[in-house]
């Protein structure tokens, strides 16, 4: 009787669970350790058949154990299934605890998914606890043993040799197996880990002695200059060790180097560069101090190396001088930018200028102070930012939204940090107090004579000393730039129309006194048209504007009022 012979059948069942466990610890590789696992299920379990499908690193399941028939081994080992339909079966069918049972009758429905199976033939059960050929079993097995753990892997077992649907005990034994196999396929992949990590290491120690000597030697005699720095810490960028191309570069003794940073040479100006800079793969163009108090410009690239396998960590710096090039490229650029006769920003580079202050939006759509702060805070009511309704719940008025309406606030972003340019109110005779960008267009009088009667050389000798008078009548900080032939513009922030009229005089009477030129003197006169600079108007329309001014002016002054050569 089976009552009768239950105790026995136990006892038996926990011997051969005693072997199969610790043949599964007793594996070598974690190839073994899975084979293992199968096998222990045919020969411990009393199943025919057993799978062991494994989760990869994508998420998908691969087959990578069989047990117990080598044609269906051979027809789906190494076949992967998906996640998504391996968490379809383990959600459905009747739940042993953490086994899934999916009876013959539900099973159907499994066959279109791509979850590799085989398939077994046999007579319909003749009693309700029968094994059907086409039920189906699964042991979930997961990292920490329980389902709140990670999924490693799955168990498929089918045809119990008794023939019956696993009772109570059955379905214990294998519950507790799948939880033991678990431990064995995860200490598996950890010694898997720690074998390849050992055998990477030692090849790393090995290629690191071996390139010691060469990385010593190639430090030292390098043609560019070379230094190591710390990395991280307290001293973050401190120099520990320079080759002589570097001490040579920056007319410093290494002994010297080695109470700096790189922080501590570099140019000012260029400190957030290096900042940005200071790790591996990082590289910049910037300043080095020398000895002397010059500068010199340098091509900085850093790279992080070990002084040993997972030893402390330190920064490569390799430093090559590039301050001719760059005296090159700076020299180039100033050409580009800048009136070759006269040296000042020339036309390109005076639209460039005043663009960069301007943006799209008109004058009249500019937010008022209170408006910005409202709009950033939100708290503006009854206007842009955030209200209530009747209801007493918040409603959103901001930008976005207004933006999205076709309001033409949506124009305004609360959060712009843009510095709006606006322009004094009234007319030429009246000043509201408003500072704003002067547009002086100027343009001189008299000096086509001047090239007529002497020559372009004496017209270029004009020209530069103008350029020399308006740059020494204006501020630090303001722009003076020549648009072309005799034509100058200056630009001038924060000033009202009383001032810019001033300025305006002031640049007339240091341009009107004598130039001399090969021994004689000239004199040429100026007419200056002021115009202003706003948010919606382009550069190009600010210098017409101011161009359009000056000739008013030119025409409203008798013409034996300009000074001529």
């Amino acid at each position: 009787m089976e009552t009768e012979s239950e105790p026995y059948v136990r006892l038996a069942t926990l011997r051969q669970l005693h072997h199969v466990m610790a043949d599964m610890n007793a594996a070598r590789s974690l190839a073994d350790t899975l084979q293992t696992v199968a096998d222990g299920v045919v020969t411990g379990l009393g199943y025919e058949l057993a799978c062991v499908n494994l989760v990869r690193p994508d998420g998908d399941l691969v087959v990578a154990a069989f047990s117990g028939n080598s044609a269906a081994e051979a027809l789906i080992t190494g076949r992967v299934g998906s996640r998504a339909a391996w968490e379809r079966r383990l959600s459905m069918g009747e739940h042993w605890g953490e086994l899934r049972f999916i009876p013959h009758t539900e099973g159907w429905i499994l066959d279109e998914d791509d979850v590799p199976q085989w398939f077994t033939d046999g007579p319909p059960p003749r009693f309700e606890d029968e094994w059907h050929p086409s039920d189906r079993l699964f042991a979930p097995m997961y990292a920490t043993g329980a389902a709140g753990g990670e999924l490693i892997g799955v168990l498929s077992v089918d045809r119990p040799r008794n023939g019956r649907i696993p009772g109570a005990w059955g379905r214990e034994a294998l519950q507790m197996y799948a939880f033991q196999a678990a431990i064995a396929i995860s200490n598996a992949r950890l010694r898997a880990n720690m074998q390849r990590a050992l055998v990477r290491l030692e090849r790393e120690q090995q290629a690191l002695r071996a390139s010691e000597e060469s990385f010593r030697q190639a430090f030292e005699y390098a043609p560019s200059g070379m230094a190591i720095a710390e990395l991280g810490g307290d001293q973050h960028g401190r120099i520990l060790r320079t080759n002589d191309a570097l001490c040579r570069l920056l007319g410093r003794p290494a002994s010297a180097m080695r109470r700096y940073s790189f922080s501590d040479l570099v140019h000012p100006e260029d400190i957030g560069t290096l900042l940005r800079t200071s790790a591996e793969g990082g590289r910049a163009e910037l300043r080095l101090g020398r000895r002397d108090g010059t500068y010199v410009w340098v091509s900085l690239r850093n790279s992080v190396v070990a002084d040993a396998a997972d030893g402390p960590r330190f920064l490569l710096t390799h430093v090559e001088d590039i301050e001719e090039r760059k005296r090159r490229e700076l020299h180039l650029a100033h050409r580009a930018s800048h009136d070759s006769l006269t040296g000042l920003p020339n036309s390109a580079e005076l639209r460039s200028r005043l663009s960069a202050r301007l943006c799209r939006r008109p004058q009249e759509q500019l937010p008022s102070a209170v408006d910005t702060l409202d709009a950033a805070y939100g708290d503006h009511v009854g206007g842009l930012g955030t209200g209530l309704d009747t209801n007493g719940h918040g409603f959103d008025y901001g930008a976005a939204a207004l933006h999205q309406s076709g309001h033409p606030s949506g124009l305004y972003d609360g959060f712009d940090h843009h510095v709006h340019v606006v322009a004094p109110g009234g007319d030429e005779t009246t000043d509201d107090g408003t500072k704003g960008l002067a547009v002086l267009f100027c343009d001189l009088d008299g000096f086509k004579s001047i090239n007529d009667r002497f020559g372009h050389n004496a017209g270029d000798a004009v020209l530069i000393e103008v350029a020399r008078r308006l740059t020494s009548g204006v501020r630090d900080g303001d722009t003076v730039a020549r648009l072309g032939g005799d034509e100058f513009v200056v630009l001038a922030d924060g000033l009202g129309r009383a001032d810019a009229q001033d300025l305006a005089v002031r640049l007339r009477n240091a341009i009107i006194p004598p130039i001399r030129v090969d021994g004689r003197a000239v004199r040429v006169g100026a007419s200056f048209g002021i115009g202003w600079a706003h948010c919606g108007m382009t550069a190009e329309e600010v210098l017409q504007s101011a161009d359009q001014r000056m000739y008013v002016e030119k025409r409203s002054r008798a013409k034996q009022h300009r000074r001529a050569g």
